[in-house]
């Protein structure tokens, strides 16, 4: 079944290039004039044990809001997916810079009904031999339960540039309601299932639940563009306040300290690069729902975490460190690129006296790069990725992974 779909994924990115490549030419065989906004209507064909056959469209978008020698370029990516599990992901992902950058504008909108497996707190692996009761009758099979949930988000930052240099910093708004929450096929005897345990340990209700705050936040960025970077740097930090008087369901506070590095390993070929990415995402204070804790792939491009399904890491405390290669595919020419990365995750679990650190899960896998507008280095990618206890998946995206 994988080779078919990765066949599939083959043909429908074979036939999306030679349109987009098509259209970049006249009849005259000239090439026009870089649009103002430029559009890649991707069309998503994937599957994953968790959502099964995943179809619907992924378009990105890109333009530049002012001089292109003093505005960066920005970006946005939709979404519109279905699939056989009866899911539904439709979001707005946005990171717009205004004139000179003087402001930039970050946004994320969701609508999902979504159903994702749950294999409780902290990046140890928790097998059902080792649970309360154990069960002895199968020996590698891990305690899971699917969640069942609709989630919409709206949130919105602005940050103002810091004279001529490349820090910004400004405020956020965020708005999350998880609701119509079940939980269904829970594997193990335990009564209560991981989620149900830690919310009610916490008095927090388990059919729906709202989180409502704003945010504080600092970014440094020297990336020469922000889809596809060959060098420059990113910082970013944002703590995150929410309070039952905006209409959380409880009091709570997280913090995001997020890095990006870019390596050269070739000044001839930009494109061959080494690229780094750590993120590390904490509850600071007061309580938080199970499915608003720090979790891999949740972060706002939902990029972390390939090899994995969303949210199986999850934990009070959640660090993340991914390491990519990426690299050209032809001699001369940059059309098509490769990418091998490793990735790993560790979470705590402070119910369980597990802390940040104590465990650590790998991620790994390789995929192919298609640059389908080299004026902007907008990529295609298709990865495939392997994880711990049998994990793995296909990733389909525009733009770069980070």
């Amino acid at each position: 079944m994988i080779s078919q779909l990765i066949r599939l994924l083959l043909v429908s990115i074979l036939l999306l290039v030679s349109i987009l490549s098509y259209g970049q030419e006249d009849s005259t065989g000239n090439t026009p004039k870089e649009k103002s906004i430029s559009i890649v209507p991707l069309p998503a064909i994937s599957a994953n044990p968790t959502a099964g056959l995943i179809l619907g469209m992924a378009p990105s978008f890109n333009w530049v809001m002012g001089n292109s020698e003093t505005t960066s370029m920005s970006t946005a990516i939709g979404m519109a997916l279905v699939t056989t599990k009866r899911q539904l992901f439709t979001s707005l992902r946005s990171n717009v810079f205004l004139k000179d950058d003087n402001w930039t504008l970050l946004t994320d909108f969701r609508f999902n009904i979504n159903n994702q497996p749950s294999y409780g707190l902290g990046s140890r692996l928790n097998f059902l031999r080792d649970l309360t009761p154990p069960d002895l009758s199968v020996a590698n099979e891990l305690g899971k339960e699917m969640l069942f949930f609709n989630h919409f988000r709206a949130y919105g930052t602005a940050k103002k540039r810091l004279g001529s240099s490349r820090l910004f910093y400004g405020l956020g708004f965020h708005y999350d309601a998880m609701y119509g929450i079940e939980v269904k096929d829970q594997n193990f005897e335990q009564q209560v299932g991981f989620f149900q345990e830690y919310n009610e340990s916490l008095g927090l209700p388990t059919d729906s639940f709202r989180q409502t705050g704003l945010s504080l936040n600092a970014v440094y960025d020297t990336r020469d563009n922000i889809a596809n970077p060959y060098k420059g740097k990113y910082l970013y930090a944002s703590w995150r306040g929410f309070s039952e008087a905006l209409g959380s369901t409880s009091n709570s506070g997280q913090l995001w300290v997020e890095y990006r590095d870019y390596l050269s390993l070739n000044k001839e070929r930009p494109r061959n690069i080494l690229a780094l990415w750590s993120y590390a995402w904490t509850v600071t204070g007061g309580d938080v729902p199970y499915l608003f804790l720090p979790a891999v792939g949740w972060d706002m491009f939902s990029r972390s975490g390939r090899g994995y399904t969303q949210g199986r890491f999850r934990g009070e405390d959640l660090f993340y460190t991914e390491l990519e290669w990426r690299f050209p595919l032809q001699r001369v020419k940059d059309r098509w690129g490769g990418a091998i990365f490793a990735n790993t995750t560790s979470a705590s679990a402070r119910g369980r006296e597990l802390s940040l650190f104590d465990t650590f899960q790998l991620g790994y896998g390789l995929g192919v790069r298609y640059m389908v507008l080299p004026k902007k280095r907008i990529n295609i990618a298709l990865d495939y990725g392997w994880g711990a206890a049998g994990a793995s998946g296909i990733f389909l995206n525009v733009n770069e992974m980070f």
